[in-house]
Parts: C-alpha cells; structure tokens; sequence
C-alpha cells in the first residue's frame, strides 16, 4: 500500500512543480475576457516590461494595492510598461464595479474561478495579491516586486 501511494505521488509531483512559474520562465500564454468584454492573450504584451497582478474585489490589501499599481501606471510611460490586473472574482459584477471605484485604467482581465483559476493555478497563486514581472523578452525576472524594486528594475 504504501509503495502504492508513494508511487501516484511520484506520478503526480512533476505535475505539481509544472503549476508554478519560477524566475527565468516565459510568460505563459493565457486568453482571458478583459473587462471591455474582449479576448486577450498575455503574450502579446512582449517588447516591454509586463507586471500582471492576480487580485480579487473582496481582498482589502488588493484594493489598496490598486490604488499603488494606479499611482505606478500614471508615472510610467505605457512604452516602457503594461500592467495587468488578473482577478480570480467569481462575481464579474463586483468586479467591474471594484475596477471603477479604484478608478484603474489599466489592462483587467478575470478569470473566474477563485484560487482554481487556471491562470491562478498555472501562476501558483496561493495568496492575494500576487505579482508577477517579466522584461521585455518576456522573462519572468520578480515576484511579488513592491513599487520600489519595479521601479529599479525598469530603469536598469
């Protein structure tokens, strides 16, 4: 029995450590519906630095984390940056509604299904928020970077 279990456990691990991405990954290719109700594929953004932030309405220190990634997306030139918000809401309603009273005017994606989402799950997302900075090659350089060491970064 035990060799059973250590077996399917064995099968099942390089699955486990496929769910994660890790620094020196590309960016995966993931199609989610934006909040303008389009299709948008997180690897079109290459040639610039992208920051995706997986977050959810009802996570206060998203919410304020938003109000940061609004602060950083009005001071950085979008030649040099794209921020993409990834909620894991299950509300679309609450969503939208938090992506306006937040007053965001960056790209927002959601994938709906909490902490099962795909991307979510694809990202190893287990607490939010969570972010996530790749270079213009599309190389996963940061995780969980603040403001200050995304500022470093691009300028370096």
């Amino acid at each position: 029995m035990k060799l059973n279990i250590i077996a399917v456990l064995l099968l099942t691990f390089p699955m486990l450590t496929n769910a994660q991405i890790n620094i020196g990954d590309k960016i995966p290719s993931v199609e989610l519906k934006s909040s303008s109700n389009e299709q948008i594929d997180l690897t079109n953004f290459k040639g610039k630095f992208i920051l995706i932030d997986f977050w959810a309405s009802w996570c206060a220190p998203c919410r304020l984390g938003n109000k940061k990634l609004v602060k950083l997306h009005n001071e950085l030139s979008a030649n040099t940056i794209e921020i993409i918000g990834i909620s894991i809401d299950t509300d679309t309603n609450k969503w939208l509604k938090a992506i306006e009273k937040d007053k965001i005017k960056f790209t927002q994606v959601i994938d709906p299904n909490g902490f099962d989402a795909k991307a979510a799950v694809l990202f190893g997302v287990d607490e939010l928020p969570s972010k996530y900075l790749f270079n213009p090659e599309g190389i996963l350089i940061a995780i969980n970077p603040s403001e200050e060491e995304i500022m470093k970064l691009i300028k370096s």
